[in-house]
């Protein structure tokens, strides 16, 4: 929708001057407020569309606007939608829905009655919300496509043994299925808190008047109906000047990329040389201009700057809701900041997708970091508790000696031996322990740490596969809720546009 400039004579007649303004907007005024309004409307075309077609049908079926001018206003506004992205709007002309006022005078002189009964920011707002929930479903699908990658690489490495990590320090032996489903359950909750956001955004504000009511609607859950929303926004002011949705949709979107974020750091440094355990498709991989060998992770690195700046609009968004109420600080950039983070969340998501199916992991490379980073430990000092019936605590420093002794000699941990415990305990406690070879070698052993973590939730393979299993299950759960949300808008959208193109042949 690149710029045109309007005759001097339209651009009087759709910003009213001549009336309570006597004067046309200065250039400045243009160049900043009205381009930076109008830039952040451009995505609210289609919503405008079904706002206005909706608004004109009610208005027409209840008598206030006569049937013959009903009529050729929505012919003009079914010609003005099937423009859709060719559409050529002017600054100069100030916000999105003045300038589709400026084109419908064109076709005809019922254009007049577009803004019988509301403000302009009725239109936007409820343009806005049906934008809003159209991105969130889409946003939904994204995140199922990744919530079963996720569960089917873990499936695939559900016996690949890997230290897990702690502040970047070997913790305890893991499998690389379970840590990626530490991801997957996170996204189940983002689509659970979509579906909650979703409710709230599909109520209508349309037929609010200005703020206070209308006096030419009266039948608001018609307009709620005809637009496919669940209900309409109860209070005719809180309809028009909401700051906590764009707040609340932009904080789903915060959750969600801080989550792939935490996923995309970890994978940029298991797939770095030093640790050699992930390594990426090439297609996610962007080269260096003068450093031949390097292959950076592109794809890990946009969604953490990415994260960032949701971090950042979120922040301006509440900042702009935080004035006196009703104020056009609220919504002016809400309209655009708002459906941009989530389309861009939604193809973070996408990308995030392709990189998990895309990936390969070392597996030898990974488990031998079990060996070389004593992830052990903590078994082996649970199992002194039992066998040598010491407290933790001074379990605890009798391992940590031992692994210090062993890092410092850079000894296997596999060639451990009850000598070498006994020496432990001796420096630490002032005795042996004598316990069994064949017990310690057990201790020792990374799989048989796994296989033991058999409880709810833990990284054996019964509990993994109950997991998996669970995420499938959820996203199965809400793929069946997005697509049946889509068909439903989708059939209230085709009723809406019947609707219109019957009472336009009239005209």
């Amino acid at each position: 929708m690149s710029a045109q400039k309007a005759s001097p004579e339209k651009i009087d007649l759709v910003l009213g001057l001549g009336g309570r303004l006597g004067e046309k907007p200065s250039v400045e005024l243009i160049g900043t407020a009205f381009t930076e309004e109008l830039n952040a409307q451009r995505g609210l075309f289609s919503g405008m569309d079904l706002a206005d077609i909706a608004y004109v049908i009610q208005l027409t079926e209840t008598g206030v606007v006569p049937e013959k001018d009903g009529a050729e206003l929505l012919a003009a506004l079914l010609e003005l939608r099937a423009v859709g992205n060719e559409f050529v709007s002017d600054p100069a002309l100030g916000d999105l829905y003045t300038n589709r006022e400026d084109w419908l005078s064109d076709k005809t002189a019922a254009a007049g009655w577009l803004s019988v009964g509301r403000a302009r920011r009725e239109s936007a707002t409820t343009a806005f919300q049906i934008v809003i929930r159209r991105e969130l479903l889409n946003l939904s699908a994204s995140l199922c496509a990744l919530g079963g990658a996720l569960a089917d690489k873990a499936e695939a490495h559900r016996d690949t043994v890997m230290p897990d990590y702690t502040y970047l320090q070997a913790a305890q032996p893991t499998t690389f299925g379970h840590y990626l489903l530490s991801f997957a359950f996170p996204i189940l909750r983002d689509l659970e808190r979509i579906q909650a956001m979703y409710s709230r955004v599909n109520k209508c504000p349309s037929g609010c008047g200005s703020a206070n009511g209308s006096v030419v609607v009266k039948d608001r859950d018609r307009l709620a109906i005809l637009m496919g929303f669940d209900g309409i926004v109860d209070h005719a002011r809180d309809a028009m000047w909401q700051t906590d949705l764009p707040i609340e949709a932009l904080s789903v979107v915060v959750a969600c990329l801080v989550n792939l974020d935490r996923l995309a750091e970890d994978l940029m440094v298991f797939s770095s040389v030093e640790f050699g355990v992930i390594t990426l498709a090439d297609a996610h991989a962007r080269s260096s201009k003068i450093m031949p060998q390097k292959k950076n992770p592109f794809a890990l690195s946009y969604i953490r700057g990415l994260a960032n700046r949701a971090i950042g609009v979120q922040a301006s968004l509440a900042a702009a809701g935080r004035t006196p109420s009703g104020q056009m600080d609220n919504r002016m950039f809400a309209y655009g900041d708002t459906p941009n983070m989530i389309s861009l969340n939604e193809g973070a998501a996408r990308l995030m997708a392709a990189v998990v199916k895309g990936l390969s992991i070392d597996s030898s490379r990974a488990e031998a970091l079990c060996e070389e980073n004593f992830s052990i430990a903590s078994d082996l000092a649970e199992m002194v508790v039992r066998e040598a019936e010491l407290d933790y605590r001074t379990a605890h420093r009798l391992v940590g000696w031992l692994s210090r002794d062993v890092f410092q000699k850079q000894r296997r941990v596999s060639d451990i031996t009850s000598k070498d415990l006994d020496r432990a305990a001796e420096e630490t406690i002032g005795k042996s322990l004598g316990i069994d070879p064949k017990i310690l070698q057990t201790a020792l052993d990374p799989r048989q740490a796994i296989a033991n973590r058999d409880g709810p939730g833990g990284a054996a393979p019964e509990p993994l596969a109950a997991m998996i299993n669970s995420i499938r299950e959820g996203v199965g759960e809400f793929e069946a809720w997005y697509q049946m949300s889509r068909k439903r808008d989708a059939k209230s959208e085709i009723g809406l546009l019947e609707i219109a193109e019957s009472i336009a042949r009239r005209a």
